[in-house]
Formats: C-alpha cells, sequence, structure tokens
C-alpha cells in the first residue's frame, strides 16, 4: 500500500506542473527494490495516462499552443523510439536520470521571474527535441522535465504553456519509447491495476488543481521540489 500512496502522490505533484511523473515513479519503484527493466516499462505505461489527462486539463484552460509543440516532437518521437533501444546499466542508467533531474532544477531556480516571451527557432527546436527524445527514450521518461525548463529558460513558454506542450510531448515520448523497448516483461495484471488506478486518481487531481488553481509560482516551486527529491532518491538509493 506504501507503494501505491507514493505513486499516487508523484503523479499528482507532477500532473500539476504537466508532467507525467516517470521520473518519479522510478524514484519510488527503487526504494521498492523493483527490477530495472520493469521500472522503465512501468514507469512508461503510469506516464500515458497521466500525462495524457494533464495535457487535456492545461489545454482546456487555453494554455496549450501547437506552434511550440511540434518542432519538438518532429524531432524526439523516432529519437526516443531509438533511444529505448539503447543498452544502459543500471548504474549509468541512475546517474544520467539524477543529473538530468538535478540540472532541471538548477535551470528551475535560477529562472523564477517571468518574462516576455520570444518565438521558437523551428531548426532549434527540431535538434532540442531529438536530443531530448535520445535521452528520453535511453532513460525511460518522457523528456517533460528536459523540456519544461528549457522552454522557460530560452522564454519560448510561459510556465502554464511550458506545462501543456510538455504534457503532449510527454506522452508522444512514452508511446515511442514503450514501441522502442527491445524485451517486454509480462506484467502482475492485479498489481498493475492498484498502481493504474493510483497514478490516474492522483493525476485528475493534480492536473486539475495545476491547470486552474495554483498560482504560477506554486507550480515553479513544485517542480523544483519533486526534481530535487527525484533526484537525490537516483543518487542515494
Amino acid at each position: 500500500m506504501e507503494l501505491v500512496f507514493l505513486l499516487a502522490i508523484m503523479a499528482f505533484l507532477y500532473a500539476s506542473v504537466g508532467h507525467g511523473g516517470a521520473s518519479g515513479y522510478l524514484a519510488v519503484m527503487a526504494l521498492f527494490a523493483i527490477a530495472p527493466p520493469l521500472m522503465k516499462q512501468t514507469a512508461l505505461l503510469l506516464n500515458l495516462g497521466v500525462s495524457l489527462m494533464s495535457f487535456i486539463a492545461f489545454y482546456r484552460q487555453g494554455y496549450f499552443k501547437w506552434s511550440l509543440f511540434w518542432p519538438f516532437a518532429l524531432g524526439s518521437i523516432p529519437a526516443a523510439y531509438l533511444g529505448a533501444r539503447i543498452p544502459l546499466t543500471d548504474s549509468t542508467y541512475k546517474q544520467m536520470l539524477g543529473a538530468c533531474l538535478f540540472l532541471a532544477v538548477i535551470r528551475m531556480v535560477v529562472s523564477l521571474k517571468e518574462s516576455s516571451a520570444r518565438s521558437l527557432p523551428v531548426f532549434s527546436g527540431i535538434l532540442a527535441g531529438a536530443l531530448i527524445g535520445l535521452l528520453s527514450g535511453m532513460i525511460g521518461i518522457g523528456g517533460g522535465i528536459i523540456l519544461s525548463p528549457l522552454l522557460l529558460l530560452f522564454r519560448w513558454a510561459s510556465l502554464k504553456e511550458a506545462a501543456a506542450v510538455s504534457a503532449l510531448f510527454i506522452f508522444v515520448n512514452s508511446v515511442a519509447g514503450l514501441a522502442g523497448l527491445k524485451t517486454w516483461i509480462p506484467l502482475d495484471q492485479s498489481q498493475m491495476i492498484y498502481w493504474l488506478v493510483a497514478s490516474l486518481m492522483g493525476g485528475f487531481l493534480g492536473a486539475r488543481w495545476g491547470a486552474g488553481m495554483a498560482s504560477n509560482t506554486k507550480v515553479k516551486w513544485i517542480l523544483a521540489l519533486v526534481l530535487v527529491i527525484a533526484s537525490l532518491k537516483l543518487w542515494f538509493v
């Protein structure tokens, strides 16, 4: 029951900032000594429902911009598929994910103030999407933890626009990552149902809160806090 509760909490926090929660799920599952191949596969599966609900919530509030999404997606989808087929040792996998999370935290902290938006250069979006997609496929996440701070750092989007774009970006990358997995591990159906329900409930509540009620400041600090927790767990667990 502890695992189910923690998955729900991670889904709530990540969905509130437009993320699917894969990095959080991975950190939680590591605490319970779940095998790394199963961790990666399960995290991507849980990502699908939560990121989709998060996208719908932010989309309904008018924050989604197609012009911000498609260049990143065009580069990321094939790269995420290829990245999922690159084998990594368990230690390398955790160190890479932890480093990505910590880097995202630093970027969030140093860009706390809102600033005027810039237009996204299409080639830059495609190239950045390909790099994020490759890395995401390798470590089994949707890539939102990298895309969100990137959008904010270069002032391509506001906080909630970044959340909306990241949510759909995570969904398509998770699909591509799952398609690219070399080995599919049979899942315990009874156990998986609890995990799915917990993540969907947490994601539904978090997405509604993040899109409609949470202030920009709260959203940003929640994202930073979640990323710090996840990175520390991956490095030291």
